[in-house]
């Protein structure tokens, strides 16, 4: 009976060093609530006021070795579940992000990176319907490694072993059925400043994506994606171009297969609160299938500009843009304009 205690006592010991161990970080809160005030032309408006809200716990630690690690739980408006990512840096052995598809790795960390005072031209809140924009592995669970190369370049490999998949809970496997099996991302950033002041604020990107298909999906091929991007930053003045192209192996007919975009931006710090700028985006379908006849340039372009200006005052962020769009999700003339008024507190 005594042995058997002892045995129940350093079992519990045991344990309980495990769990001490595994809870030796920190976690703090950080979060915020924009509130939006919208209205549009050629459109309906109806409830011109909106609410959005988002909170994330922020974990961190130290490992024995000096390797440090870090865990983001995101919940977004009316505090639903978004994702987690677990970033493990090893040091001079470069870092592992394990994410479960929220947009952070991959070629859709590149999605857009034009210089804005607030939002991307064609993401403030008007629906457009560009295609072309990068997405790759970005919205499924997924794996990233980045070399460790310091700050002047960045080299980054991403895997999703099953296109679609998203927020597979531990010990447990899912499928999404999309016909794709696994996708795979590489992108690099370069900062080729030789040295010089002047251009300390170049950096330049691109990426790529591909994904496997099975053998039994019909009139499909690897679709891929691409992207590359330039952008200068001297003094209070950024500015950038950036071209992308996505072709989605779809060979049935009457399917578009290929699309690309291309934006350029312009942004100006007038002084540490305010700054303003001005971006604009173009969709463009490339290539039908082989039985499709391509029609004009209003059906094959989406065409998007926007104005927009943000003031911060401490925690609080006020923010204004204007945005035009034609030919909204590649509709002949179908064009609209919207303005938002936007409140940000952040904690």
């Amino acid at each position: 009976m005594n042995k058997l205690t002892k045995v129940g006592c350093s079992a519990l010991c045991g344990s309980l060093a495990v769990i001490a161990s595994a809870n030796a970080g920190t976690l703090t809160v950080t979060g915020g609530a924009d509130m939006t005030w919208m209205s549009k032309d050629n459109d309906v408006t109806g409830q011109p006021l909106g609410i959005g809200s988002n909170t994330t716990l922020n974990g961190s630690g130290e490992l024995d070795n000096g390797w440090t690690f870090s865990v983001a739980i995101a919940n977004l408006n009316l505090q639903a579940y978004s994702s987690t990512a677990i970033n493990l840096d090893m040091g001079g052995l470069g870092a592992l992000n394990f994410n479960q598809g929220d947009s952070g790795n991959g070629i859709q960390a590149y999605d857009d990176m034009m210089p804005t005072a607030w939002e991307e031209a064609h993401g403030a809140g008007l629906s457009t319907g560009i295609r072309g924009l990068v997405s790759g592995i970005g919205t499924s669970q997924n794996i990233q490694y980045t070399l460790p190369l310091g700050e002047v370049s960045q080299i980054a490999f991403a895997v999703a072993p099953d296109i679609g998949t998203a927020d597979t809970s531990d010990k447990s496997t899912s499928n999404a059925n999309e016909g794709k099996a696994g996708g795979y991302d590489i992108t690099l950033r370069m900062n080729p400043s030789l040295g010089t002041e002047i251009l300390s604020g170049l950096n330049m990107y691109v990426g790529a994506h591909t994904a496997t298909v099975y053998n039994n999906l019909a009139n499909t091929d690897e679709p891929w994606q691409g992207v590359g991007a330039v952008t200068y930053s001297l003094g209070p003045v950024s500015l950038g171009h950036q071209w992308s192209f996505e072709y989605s192996g779809e060979k049935a007919t009457n399917k578009h297969q290929s699309y690309k975009a291309n934006g350029y931006g312009v942004a100006f710090n007038v002084n540490d609160d305010l700054s303003v700028s001005y971006g604009y985006m173009e969709g463009r379908k490339e290539t039908y299938t082989h039985s499709k006849v391509q029609r004009g340039p209003k059906d094959r372009i989406v065409e998007v500009e926007s104005v927009q200006v943000a003031y911060t005052i401490g925690g609080a962020s006020i923010r204004f843009a204007n945005v035009e769009a034609n030919n909204v999700f590649y509709s002949a003339d179908d064009n609209k304009e919207a303005n938002i008024i936007s409140l940000g507190l952040a904690f």
